[in-house]
């Protein structure tokens, strides 16, 4: 039985790198959307730090197992403080650290924020293989696919029209990340339909003039609401009730992939199935 081309490429991927260098034993993560595929494929004691980012629960989905990891807060002497062989970076990390880094020789892979869940993937493959866990990776990217595969709709099921809605009236339109995801969960986003595209902000005017079947909104803080997150309360949503559907999609599904596309697939696939009079 042959096996799978992306497993193949995999475990080429690993060859490579594997032989470029050691096994890697100290590994710091200063992205937390990279943090999280760290602690999926790594064993624990390789990793030497996770960034400060991942201990925030409204926008993490590993906040209660970041904090049993020491954290970083970027600063090129706190990373080389871990002897780190490895550290991972990401185009949001300082670029003073990751300068100074290279410059005593520390070996950094910066990765790019992916825009596709094939480019997600990549990312997961390269992590596992930086490490020398590749079975791990191969696991995960398993898992991912078949929570995808899980969440899609019906063939013959109508695609709903969707928007997600957060802090601010914050929103993502074609070219992300959650775009594909929302069209591969049976929405069809809105967001393009507004004009907007990547990432920014939705006028509340917007949506009650031509409102999406259902508003996937940012979860609301029941004690002390910031003044952004107020337009989650908007009494011209309630209003709203018999137009629209609305689910809850929390801030740390939003931005980052790996395994939290898992987690994001099965909250879409649920808000969808509720819209639509599915248990």
């Amino acid at each position: 039985m042959k096996k799978p081309i992306a497993h193949v490429a995999g475990l080429a991927l690993a060859f490579f790198i594997g032989a470029a260098q050691a096994e890697v034993r100290r590994v710091v993560s200063l992205n937390p959307c990279l943090d999280v595929i760290l602690v999926n494929v790594a064993d624990r004691d390789q990793i030497a730090a996770l960034s400060h980012f991942s201990r925030d629960k409204n926008t993490s989905t590993i906040a209660d197992l970041a904090v049993t990891f020491p954290m970083s807060r970027e600063s090129a002497e706190e990373v080389i403080s871990f002897s780190p062989d490895l550290v991972l970076t990401s185009r949001h990390s300082s670029l003073a650290t990751r300068n100074a880094l290279r410059r005593v020789d520390i070996k950094t892979e910066l990765f790019t924020e992916p825009q596709a869940v094939a480019e997600s993937i990549a990312q997961v493959r390269t992590i596992a293989a930086l490490v020398n866990r590749v079975d791990r990776g191969e696991a995960l990217v398993a898992r991912i696919e078949a929570a995808l595969a899980a969440a899609a709709p019906a063939p013959e099921a109508p695609r709903l029209s969707a928007l997600i809605f957060q802090s601010n009236g914050f929103s993502t339109g074609g070219d992300t990340l959650v775009n594909e995801m929302l069209g591969r969960t049976g929405f069809t986003n809105v967001a393009n339909r507004y004009g907007l595209t990547g990432w920014g902000n939705i006028p509340l005017e917007r949506i009650i003039a031509d409102p999406p079947q259902v508003l996937l909104a940012g979860a609301i803080v029941a004690d002390m609401p910031t003044w952004a997150d107020r337009i989650l309360r908007h009494p011209a949503l309630r209003d709203m009730e018999g137009r629209m559907k609305r689910a809850t999609f929390p801030d740390r599904l939003l931005f980052c992939g790996g395994p939290v596309l898992i987690e994001s697939a099965r909250a879409l696939a649920a808000a969808r199935n509720t819209a639509a009079g599915m248990p």
